[in-house]
């Protein structure tokens, strides 16, 4: 299925926080498409070790035509190409500029180096892919 009269995607992005005012307005803090690990030491390991990282993903789509009740998935696949558990949530859209924003907490033990993705699916139907890029630098002292 390819959704050319909608839903469409306003955002699909990764940030440390959302804040939502009373009166409805949003606000993402800090966008993130990339991670930097840092160790320090004589004991640092020579490649990444696992660490977990936390941010907040966003997923804002639009109705355009589409109507009624649909299933979105975020699917994080590893540098690897490892496909990790998709999290999955019901989302209803009532049409036109009306739609869904949808924010969740991810918490992901980064066990390899290099570029994460988190696919967006609507009904098992890729919408879009959001990028993170784990980065490991080892810091040692000069002996």
């Amino acid at each position: 299925m390819v959704f050319e009269t909608g839903p469409y995607v306003s955002a699909a992005v990764l940030c440390e926080r959302v804040l939502e005012e009373k009166d409805g307005v949003v606000t993402l803090v800090r966008l993130i498409d990339r991670f930097i690990v840092t160790a320090q030491g004589p004991d640092a390991p020579a490649t990444l070790p696992p660490t977990l990282v936390s941010v907040v993903a966003v997923v804002w789509l639009r109705s355009g035509e589409a109507r009624g009740r649909h299933v979105l998935q975020l699917r994080p696949e590893k540098p690897s190409g490892e496909r990790l558990d998709a999290t999955e949530i019901s989302v209803h859209f009532e049409g036109e500029e009306r739609g869904s924003r949808t924010t969740g907490n991810i918490s992901l033990v980064a066990d390899e180096e290099g570029l994460y993705w988190f696919d967006v699916l609507l009904d098992d139907t890729l919408l879009s892919r959001i990028p993170l890029r784990i980065m490991y630098q080892r810091q040692t002292a000069g002996g």
